[in-house]
């Protein structure tokens, strides 16, 4: 497992302790969710980049509300 170590100004460190707090959990631990979380985001972020890619020939668009009102009465 590695390990990793950053630094704060200690007004940053503050408020990350506060957030910590509010989910009665350790810096660290927040820290790591945190970190996981935006991971995960730009995982996300690139399999719509490849996806819109891939669709480019598909001039086809569909508004949110059609999509949404197709799948709640299928």
């Amino acid at each position: 497992m590695a390990t990793i170590s950053f630094e704060f100004s200690d007004k940053a460190y503050d408020v990350l302790e506060e957030l910590a707090s509010r989910k009665d959990i350790g810096v660290s631990e927040f820290a790591r969710r945190a970190l996981l979380e935006k991971m995960e985001d730009e995982e996300d972020l690139k399999a719509v980049a490849e996806a819109l890619r891939e669709d480019e020939g598909d001039p086809t668009t569909y508004k949110f509300e059609e999509l949404k009102d197709k799948w709640l009465t299928a």
